[in-house]
């Protein structure tokens, strides 16, 4: 199993496609876990070095609880990571450096007065857990702020589902409206 890397469509956009039942564009089969498991911030294999590109997102209801654990990894070369989230403010829950241990780490979480940002800095050798409600319909990208990381497979996108009623949900584009 490769490094995923994110790519954007270049005929329709995500959301459009989504909203116009147009196939072909994207994929929801964005894993909701690493497929492969490793020492991440160890020697890595070389197998994980090329990233296979896709567009591959992850699909959430309205309103879900989103917790998300980033990695730092040795691939390619230790580094830091800004990574930021369209869309929506996050609250940065706990950070830490190695590989992030749910039995153990857990007991770091800040849950009484965490900050809240829509970027979060991924230490060299590190990790960060973020929690968001998922309540802004649409597609979001997340992404490394240093832009050649993109190409590492440091991007990705979630679509979230619309809500029930108007105030949940995402006007249906126009009838005109061009493709990107």
């Amino acid at each position: 199993m490769n490094n995923a890397s994110f790519v954007l469509p270049s005929s329709f956009s995500i959301l459009q496609a989504q909203q116009q039942g147009i196939p072909g564009v994207f994929t929801t089969d964005f894993p909701a876990f690493p497929p492969v498991q490793f020492d991440y911030t160890g020697n890595v294999s070389r197998a994980l070095w090329q990233p296979v590109p896709g567009t591959k997102v992850y699909k959430l209801k309205y309103g879900s609880r989103v917790q998300i654990v980033l990695q730092g990894t040795n691939i390619f070369t230790a580094e830091n990571h800004p990574i930021h989230l369209h869309g929506y403010d996050f609250y940065i829950i706990a950070e830490g450096f190695g590989n992030f241990n749910s039995k153990t780490d857990t007991s770091k979480f800040n849950l009484v007065d965490p900050p809240l940002r829509n970027t979060v800095g991924v230490n060299v050798n590190g990790w960060a857990v973020i929690r968001f409600v998922a309540d802004n319909p649409g597609v979001w990208l997340m992404h490394c702020h240093l832009d050649v990381h993109i190409t590492w497979g440091l991007a990705m996108a979630f679509l979230v589902e619309n809500g029930v009623g108007e105030l949940q949900s995402i006007e249906p584009p126009p009838a005109d409206l061009p493709p990107c």
